[in-house]
């Protein structure tokens, strides 16, 4: 059958060594070997082609019309596994509840590079769904949700992503092995799910705090913070020598208690103050 034309306005460069492929589905096997499957993008299947041996229920989801028709006759013809079935849509806008009757499932994927920061959003999102994320991504994404407090690399992607997973950095994949070849290098990496089943903070107030802060990362917090803080605020004096970090260089832990003292003292939004000025 005649290969799919890989199509730029959907970021497709199609891996074209098959042991890489092999190492990107295995990826998948732990810890959660039982687990459902959902490929993002599965393209001509040339990984899938490994998750379906895998005798696990595996589902796949392709944007892309071409694509989908050469997987049907490929890879999901109807005397294949009834363990397998592709799904023509948009994983961005899937209900993942759906999926698998409200079970939880690992996610992979060769996650294309403009939307793989979009993916992993919706996974947090669905994380009570999701245990488990592993895939390939462009190698710089991939040493950004791995970096460490005070790396140059360490970012909004790494203390959202680590403060729900323990994200590992598993290999690096050169752009020879792709039709075509991206410009960049690759990665491979796996998510898994820590033990933190509440932060300890407003969750929204601390994806505010962490994106507020690192948009202006070269400034120290008590500079970045004064959009959110009235400027005669206490927290500018009793916590002072923690606002004289930089965001860089704090933990988790310290984004979560930044969090909690900047709610205590937030500037209201526009909404939170009733229009006639009376209490309701």
């Amino acid at each position: 059958m005649k290969q799919v034309r890989p199509k730029k306005n959907l970021g497709q460069h199609f891996l074209t060594d098959l042991s890489i492929a092999r190492r990107i589905a295995d990826t998948v096997d732990e810890p959660f070997p039982d687990l459902p499957v959902l490929e993002v993008g599965p393209g001509m299947g040339v990984m899938t082609q490994f998750l379906v041996e895998k005798d696990r229920l595996l589902k796949v989801v392709e944007i892309d019309r071409e694509s989908v028709a050469y997987l049907k006759e490929t890879l999901f013809r109807k005397e294949e596994s009834k363990h397998s079935q592709i799904i023509e849509g948009d994983f961005l806008r899937m209900d993942l509840h759906s999926l698998f009757d409200g079970g939880q499932f690992v996610l992979t994927g060769n996650y294309p590079y403009d939307i793989s920061s979009q993916i992993f959003f919706k996974m947090l999102d669905n994380r009570d769904l999701i245990p488990c994320c592993t895939g390939m991504i462009q190698r710089e994404v991939a040493l950004r949700m791995a970096a460490q407090p005070g790396s140059k690399t360490y970012g909004i992607l790494s203390v959202l992503i680590q403060a729900w997973y323990n994200v590992e950095y598993l290999f690096t994949v050169e752009p020879s092995v792709f039709n075509p070849p991206p410009k960049v290098q690759s990665a491979v990496i796996r998510m898994t799910r820590n033990e933190v089943q509440h932060l300890g903070c407003d969750e929204q107030l601390f994806k505010r705090v962490v994106k507020t802060t690192f948009n202006q990362r070269r400034k120290m917090l008590r500079v970045s913070l004064r959009q959110l803080l009235p400027t005669d605020s206490s927290i500018f004096t009793l916590h002072a020598s923690l606002l004289t970090l930089r965001p860089e260089q704090l933990t988790i832990s310290q984004f979560v208690e930044l969090t909690n003292l900047v709610e205590k003292n937030l500037i209201p939004l526009p909404h939170q103050v009733p229009s006639s000025g009376q209490i309701r």
